[in-house]
């Protein structure tokens, strides 16, 4: 058990769109992401995505409505929700990501975002 510098971790990433596990709590992922431009609309069927803005301004598009989400905050999108999270501007946003270990990427779809495994730092 030590503690993790999500400053130092963070100074790790390089691509946007690819999280990177820094722990498991339980059958939770807790990952990391830089997210620059806009993603894929996705949905999870069987798994919530809890995402944490470090540094940034996040939009999570939904079908109906976007929900902007600020630094120091949090937003849960529930299983089997069509979404797309997106920045603005060319900003690059830290998000720190709550998921379960079966959670894929990009839900059913297919793109050149997936990531099939989650690199460990």
């Amino acid at each position: 058990m030590k503690s993790i510098n999500l400053k130092e971790k963070y100074e790790l990433v390089d691509a946007h769109w690819h999280p990177h596990q820094i722990g498991i709590v339980d059958n939770m992922q807790v990952l990391l992401a830089k997210l620059k431009g806009e993603f894929v609309w996705h949905a999870h069927e069987n798994e919530d995505e809890l995402f944490h803005v470090i540094k940034g301004t996040l939009h999570m598009q939904f079908r109906d409505r976007t929900e902007v989400v600020n630094e120091g905050e949090i937003i849960i999108v529930p299983k089997g929700i069509e979404h797309c999270p997106t920045t603005k501007n060319k900003e690059e946003v830290q998000v720190l990501l709550f998921e379960k270990l079966t959670t894929n990427h990009t839900g059913k779809v297919e793109s050149e975002l997936t990531q099939t495994d989650y690199p460990k730092i």
